[in-house]
């Protein structure tokens, strides 16, 4: 099966979905009629260790060994045999085929356990009464992770799920120690990879090898990947590009990464992509792409060859994927970090780059997210309902730097216009936009969950970085997502510069103050770190800190070291702050003075008890702007007409009954207004693609011969609607 180009993830990015990148670039060269096959090789090395015959040979390379294993490593050692005989059903279990096994898992005399299942006694406190099966892939995380430990200590030690020998990639100024253990021979873990791979090169014959490498964990089985295919098929072009190369490898300047590679591309791959496929010799043609010539490493960048617009790039196709093998995994107590690990997710963005891209810890000035160009909901409903024919599968994780409001507006809308059934999540900034009715939209289209950076909660710092939002702000948008039932996910920066004690424990005083209230479900803390595309990194003396090098390095140049005079130690303030937000997040603890969490003196926190509460009170504003959007999602009522008398004159009175999925409730109009509103129920449907503007149903109702639109709109009868699915967006 002659392919032009095999697009591969290196290994290990997730165990339990398809990083997109390859889908993203087999969906463009459809639209191009090019041929390709991709494959995430770090799914397959998983499923060719984690087998019966994987762990067979395993344990007997280990059995050959002779070093002093740990205690840990000799209990699974001699429980070799339980691992092997249990291995293959695992699998089976956590790939959602073998479901029943769940019940023997459970009895907890099914799978050999070692240290990881030391943490057992807090399993209770950590999950509360969880269902048998999200119990039993929690066991069967705790086995693997034994398993991997053992891989770790007495195989390679570089092993690791989904950060493969990451300390090798992260932020190698210098090439130097990657490309020395590129020299030795291959490693247990390399040969299953290069046995796979041989077996895919001589089905597929490409021409072009393109390796994606989103993160540091992925960087050397892709040198791995790169130097085999080189040195066995020499005739074939090999390209990197992905999410390293574009924040790390800017200033790439080492020669010898071409011994590996024939192209390194920067962001936006499409037209790199083209141009290589078009002209792989002729290098005045190339785009954004690293070569090297005459023996120097040189920046090619035809400025005449045009980026495709969003629009254009075709839809994601995840096919030779092996999407009914991935496995889903219960790895930390963290919800958001949960979804990210269990169950299998279609990947899309709905727009590129960032509408905000103002935040000074950011890579803002990098294209990927300069560059902002959303795409129209319907286009995206469309790629949605091609993937959903494709994987089978109908939930989504958009995959955008943040995701526009209005945009999401507009999706949900046309989701609920088409009935789909979704299931939807993405990273959004906590702005003002985020009203209580537009949450419901959300809810109702079927959005489950959202992340956004509350990053560090001091409206000084706020500032600082440049975040357009104050933590009375947050607390409020946070509020209207949880009351709608979308969960929320916060992401905590410690150690910006000039941050001071003082403002890190008021920061968590603040966090402590949002879990308690119920306004955030889940959140992870995070140490700054210095890139150097972020304004930070590029104006360190606008932020009081100081950069402690500016050499550039041959290789990796992005996270910056930096000495920050006006700050304070903020290594001490990790284990605490973590500490506190793991009991925060399963509801406890909340009357610990913030001292409990740290083993040194701290500050008294200035933040007042009731902060949060107090924000709270300031509820959204019910007065709609002429141009605001207004939306029926319920159903077209009953109606019922009884004639009243009063002082000898005879009303007629419209009973209209409405039934949703929980409920049924009942207005009372006069029959002409009664008349009126069912009328514009049925015009401001959400199955309509019309959306009616406030001011155009006020115009409406005008022209019927009423009077006094907002004091029908803001009364009782119609102010229950706002309850039940009228919204004003």
């Amino acid at each position: 099966m002659n392919k032009t180009v095999f697009a591969i993830t290196p290994p290990f990015t997730q165990l339990n979905t398809p990083y997109p990148a390859t889908a993203y670039i087999k969906g463009f060269l459809n639209t191009k009629d090019i041929s390709c096959f991709q494959a995430d090789l770090g799914i397959e090395v998983i499923l060719d260790l984690f087998s019966k015959k994987g762990l067979t040979e395993l344990f007997n390379f280990i059995n050959k060994k002779a070093d002093n294993f740990s205690e840990n490593s000799q209990r699974i050692i001699a429980l070799q045999e339980d691992y092997i005989q249990t291995i293959d059903s695992v699998i089976l279990f956590l790939q959602g085929k073998n479901p029943t096994l769940s019940h023997v898992i459970c009895q907890e005399s099914f799978l050999p356990e070692a240290s990881r299942f030391a943490q057992l006694e807090d399993l209770e406190w950590a999950f509360g009464s969880m269902g048998m099966q999200d119990k039993a892939k929690h066991l069967a995380t705790l086995y693997l992770e034994d398993i991997s430990d053992l891989i770790m200590e007495c195989v390679d030690p570089h092993f690791g799920f989904s950060r493969y020998a990451e300390r090798l990639g992260r932020s190698a100024n210098s090439f130097d120690e990657l490309y020395a253990v590129l020299q030795k021979d291959y490693s247990y873990i390399d040969k299953i990879l290069i046995a796979i791979l041989a077996e895919r090169m001589t089905q597929i014959q490409p021409k072009l090898v393109v390796i994606s490498v989103p993160f540091p964990g992925n960087l050397y089985s892709a040198f791995r990947i790169g130097q085999w295919v080189k040195q066995n098929y020499p005739a074939t072009k090999v390209a990197m590009g992905g999410g390293f190369a574009n924040t790390e490898l800017r200033s790439l300047s080492d020669v010898r990464v071409f011994e590996f590679f024939d192209y390194v591309s920067l962001d936006d791959g499409e037209a790199p992509l083209e141009a290589i496929l078009a002209a792989p010799d002729a290098g005045a043609l190339l785009k954004r792409t690293f070569i090297l010539e005459n023996g120097s490493v040189v920046y090619k960048n035809n400025s005449l060859l045009k980026d495709y617009k969003q629009s254009e790039v075709g839809t994601p196709d995840y096919s030779d994927l092996l999407l009914d093998k991935y496995i889903s995994v219960i790895e930390i107590v963290n919800p958001m970090h949960r979804m990210w690990s269990d169950g299998r997710w279609n990947k899309l963005t709905m727009a590129h780059g960032c509408y905000w891209g103002k935040c000074t810890f950011c890579d803002i000035s990098l294209d990927y997210i300069k560059i902002y160009e959303p795409i129209a909901a319907n286009l995206l409903c469309d790629r949605m309902e091609e993937m959903i024919a494709q994987t089978g599968e109908n939930g989504f994780h958009f995959v955008d730097e943040a995701a526009p409001p209005a945009l999401m507006r507009a999706l949900a809308l046309e989701i609920l216009r088409r009935k789909l059934t979704v299931t939807w999540w993405t990273n959004i900034r906590f702005e003002k936009s985020f009203s209580r009715d537009l949450c419901q939209l959300l809810k109702a289209s079927g959005c489950i969950a959202v992340s956004g950076g509350l990053e560090v909660a001091s409206d000084r710092l706020l500032e600082l970085i440049q975040k357009g939002v104050t933590v009375a702000q947050v607390a409020q948008v946070t509020r209207n997502f949880t009351e709608a039932g979308i969960m929320v996910h916060a992401y905590l920066m410690y150690g910006f510069p000039t941050q001071t004690a003082q403002e890190t424990i008021d920061s968590l005083e603040m966090v402590r103050q949002m879990f308690e209230i119920g306004t955030l479900q889940s959140g992870f803390w995070h140490q700054f770190a210095m890139t150097a595309h972020s304004p930070v990194g590029m104006y360190p003396e606008q932020f009081s800190v100081q950069r402690e090098s500016n050499t550039i390095g041959t290789f990796a140049n992005n996270d910056l070291v930096f000495s920050d005079p006006k700050g304070t130690d903020h290594d001490a303030f990790s284990y605490g702050l973590k500490k506190s937000l793991l009991n925060y997040m399963h509801g406890v603890c909340f009357e610990y003075p913030l001292q409990e969490w740290f083993d040194f003196k701290i500050p008294r926190t200035k933040v007042p008890k009731n902060y949060i509460e107090n924000a709270l009170l300031e509820d959204d504003e019910l007065m709609l702007k002429p141009t605001s959007k207004v939306v029926w999602l319920g159903k077209r009522p009953l109606v019922n007409y009884t004639n009243t008398t009063k002082k000898g004159q005879v009303f007629q009175t419209a009973t209209l009954t409405f039934h949703d999925k929980k409920e049924t409730f009942i207005i009372k109009l006069n029959q002409a207004q009664g008349d009126w509103l069912v009328g514009m129920l049925d015009k401001i449907s959400v199955k309509n693609k019309k959306v009616y503007t406030f001011q155009e149903i006020k115009a409406d109702y005008e022209a019927t011969g009423f009077e006094d639109f907002e004091l029908f709109f803001y009364n009782k009868p119609v102010n229950v609607l706002r309850d039940y699915g009228l919204l004003g967006l």
